[in-house]
């Protein structure tokens, strides 16, 4: 991979984390697809898309296992990231479920634990949960994912919130609704956003104008969508079920989208025009 397209994102710390990783949403499940999926991922490590992300919901722990199978030997190179439900998310049970992922990946520590929704319990009950597994040095960080301006300024205004270091949300050309208020706030307030689900689980490539644009720049409709969100310095998380899409996948960070294409794709993707309430998959 060459410098030029070896593009990271600075977490709150400081640390550099690749700006285009690996989804494993709906991945494990196929036990026909199993060794594709298992040397995806790998090339994917090969390739620099380092940040490899995952939850105990995915498959009720069959991606955690998919990933804990392909990252055998190669821990050291991977930005691990894994997700407790809300309902896991009261302090002890926050502490319980990241054991139950660490055991299913088979490694020690994440890199980063994400609160996956918001749910019954409270922000202090997870956030609890949080600090126990960083003082146990079982993660390294801590985030949350699907919380939008109000959480996220409820969550920082607790004490220790103001250590989360991601929002993870639904982002993509055809959901901007956080340009109206939750992108802004998390980079005035220095918390990084990654994006899942960043080609819409494939339904923005059926969109002309957007075929239009890769026409144009020789790229395919994936790698336009990709580089348009990791031109908005957000973290894209793509899931990467087969050699030949991650591939795909990686030519994103090789593509710069002039002036024209951005324009382009404005028009046929309107940015948000108001508030618009936080979208999920």
């Amino acid at each position: 991979m060459s410098t030029e397209s070896a593009r990271t994102i600075a977490l709150p710390s400081g640390e550099e984390i690749a700006a285009l990783g690996q989804g494993t949403w709906y991945l494990g499940e196929d036990p026909a697809r199993r060794e594709q999926e298992i040397a995806a991922l790998r090339l994917g490590l090969d390739l620099g898309m380092t940040v490899v992300d995952t939850a105990e919901m995915y498959g009720d722990g069959a991606a955690e296992e998919l990933v804990g199978e392909a990252l055998r030997g190669r821990r050291e190179e991977v930005f691990l990231v894994s997700k407790v439900l809300p309902g896991h998310a009261d302090r002890k049970g926050t502490v319980a479920a990241c054991e139950g992922s660490l055991r299913r990946l088979r490694v020690e520590r994440l890199d980063l634990y994400l609160l996956h929704w918001r749910g019954r319990w409270p922000l202090e009950e997870t956030l609890a949960g949080f600090t126990d597994l960083m003082e146990a040095e079982k993660i390294r960080y801590w985030g949350v994912s699907n919380l939008d301006v109000a959480d996220m300024a409820e969550l920082t205004a607790l004490p220790g919130g103001d250590a989360v270091a991601v929002d993870q949300v639904l982002y993509n050309l055809s959901r901007r609704g956080i340009e109206w208020d939750l992108l802004p706030w998390c980079r005035e307030a220095g918390v990084p956003v990654m994006a899942y689900s960043p080609i819409e689980q494939g339904l923005l490539l059926k969109v002309e104008a957007l075929g239009a644009v890769a026409r144009d720049l020789g790229a395919t409709p994936t790698q336009v969508a990709l580089a348009w969100v990791l031109e908005q310095g957000v973290v894209a998380i793509p899931r990467s079920g087969a050699p030949d899409h991650v591939r795909e996948n990686r030519g994103a960070l090789d593509l710069h989208l002039p002036t024209e294409a951005l324009d382009a794709l404005d028009e046929a993707f309107a940015p948000p025009s108001g508030p618009t309430p936080l979208e999920m998959l």
